[in-house]
């Protein structure tokens, strides 16, 4: 079975920095788009960062300029780097990869999610 850990969160004064890091273990031969999201209470889950397996990147517009995603493939290890932190990016922060399976006649992609890390930002 696959399974996504992250690591990285924490609690960091506002304007400070944090890096999250997420790495795949299993059974794996590829995986597609990877990215992080995050949910703050009483909010729903929204994308903050995507990465496809071509290094395309997608930011939320609230995290642009602040927030840099970026991956090795060798070690099947996602990274968000999250700098100028704000008291608003405080929330439960969870990896997301897609991931290729086959069989001898079948393939298909299952949506993988890590169990998320705390990230708050106060002073």
């Amino acid at each position: 079975q696959v399974q996504l850990v992250e690591s990285g969160g924490g609690l960091v004064q506002p304007g400070g920095s944090l890096k999250l890091s997420c790495t795949a273990s299993g059974i794996i031969f590829s995986i597609n788009a990877m990215g992080w999201y995050r949910q703050a209470p009483g909010n729903q889950r929204e994308l903050v960062a995507a990465i496809t397996s071509g290094d395309n990147t997608d930011y939320a517009d609230s995290v642009k300029g602040r927030f840099t995603i970026s991956r090795d493939n060798a070690k099947n290890t996602v990274y968000l780097q999250m700098n100028s932190l704000k008291p608003e990016d405080t929330a439960v922060y969870y990896c997301h990869a897609d991931i290729p399976h086959y069989g001898s006649s079948w393939s298909k992609t299952v949506d993988y999610w890590g169990q998320g890390t705390q990230v708050t930002v106060s002073s």
